[in-house]
């Protein structure tokens, strides 16, 4: 499962958790504007906006998990299982298979208005990257410095939600997880207050008693709820370096760790476990994509302002996927 979230403070920022049980040796990829993006039911488009995102790339197909583009418009594809209903390619529509969505998307549009106009005739298919490929199931958050919607496409149809939180999960839709909010209306991050009985003399023991009630378990309603609350009363400096950490401690409230979330075993009899894979957050205004790994806690940072955009040829980085730790020289 999948966290994803948008965040301000000097910047505009958006990333996301990428949580499951495997790799797919992913790598940051840049996708610059002369690369043709090719299509399966449409016209290939031969110049587009630049790219950078997470991606598992396949014969020179970038697989984007979650990308921005250089005008500022971000978008990642999140986990929805049993939902997510793709279709057989529809004459009169805009037909677009799931591996295809995101760079389709960020290659044309510049901002949420014209992703919204443009998704509203899009028909997400059924169609497979490969044998091995299949489908995967997801509906699709994207957000720039204004506004964020989610995209999801259901037995029920198509549907463009406006996501005021900037913040989605996985299921259930994502009209449940908004109706959802309603019942932690009464948690704060202020001191708790007696409103139980004030005639009787009670008194906060601890901090923090204003957040009694917040989920803390790993399922998708409640990784919504408890993102929602910290990243809306998160608080930092606007600088760069204070805003990208302020990011990833707001992921990290409901990041994965291995032994938690268990799936199962493997033929050895070891257990499966989902865990988050990598964070990443991505500068919409610098066009700088940040993330972190399971594996190494330290941010990395890819400009891609400092590639060729106008050439021809994806620019991959792979994941620096080793713990970091700075040894203090001993003193004598």
């Amino acid at each position: 499962m999948c966290t994803a979230i948008t965040y301000s403070s000097g910047n505009h920022y958006f990333g996301r958790n990428l949580d499951l049980e495997y790799s797919y040796q992913e790598t940051v990829t840049v996708m610059p504007r002369n690369k043709p993006l090719t299509m399966r039911s449409l016209p290939a488009l031969q110049s587009h906006y630049a790219l950078i995102g997470m991606a598992f790339v396949v014969d020179e197909v970038p697989l984007y998990y979650d990308a921005m583009n250089e005008k500022g418009l971000g978008m990642a594809g999140l986990n929805f299982p049993g939902n997510a209903d793709y279709r057989p390619v529809e004459e009169g529509q805009k037909n677009v298979a799931s591996f295809e969505l995101i760079p389709w998307i960020l290659g044309q549009c510049g901002t949420v208005a014209e992703a919204r106009r443009l998704l509203s005739d899009v028909n997400v298919t059924d169609l497979a990257f490969s044998e091995a490929l299949p489908p995967s199931p997801l509906h699709w958050m994207i957000a720039d410095a204004k506004e964020s919607i989610v995209f999801e496409q259901t037995q029920q149809g198509a549907r463009v939600y406006d996501n005021p939180v900037g913040v989605m999960t996985n299921n259930p839709t994502f009209d449940y997880h908004m109706t959802h909010l309603a019942d932690y209306m009464q948690v704060s991050s202020a001191a708790a207050e007696n409103r139980f009985a004030p005639s009787v003399d009670m008194h906060a023991y601890s901090r923090g008693m204003g957040g009694i009630g917040l989920p803390g378990d790993l399922s998708s309603a409640s990784r919504f709820i408890k993102v929602a609350f910290t990243k809306m009363n998160s608080l930092s400096e606007s600088t760069e370096a204070e805003s990208v950490t302020q990011f990833f401690k707001i992921l990290g409230s409901v990041e994965q760790q291995r032994g938690c979330c268990r799936l199962g075993e493997d033929k050895d009899g070891e257990p499966i476990c989902e865990i988050t894979i990598y964070s990443a957050c991505c500068n919409l205004e610098r066009g700088i994509y940040y993330y972190t790994t399971y594996n190494n806690s330290r941010i990395t940072g890819i400009d891609m302002h400092k590639e060729d955009l106008d050439g021809t040829a994806l620019v991959c980085y792979p994941l620096r996927d080793t713990q970091d730790i700075y040894m203090e020289e001993q003193t004598k």
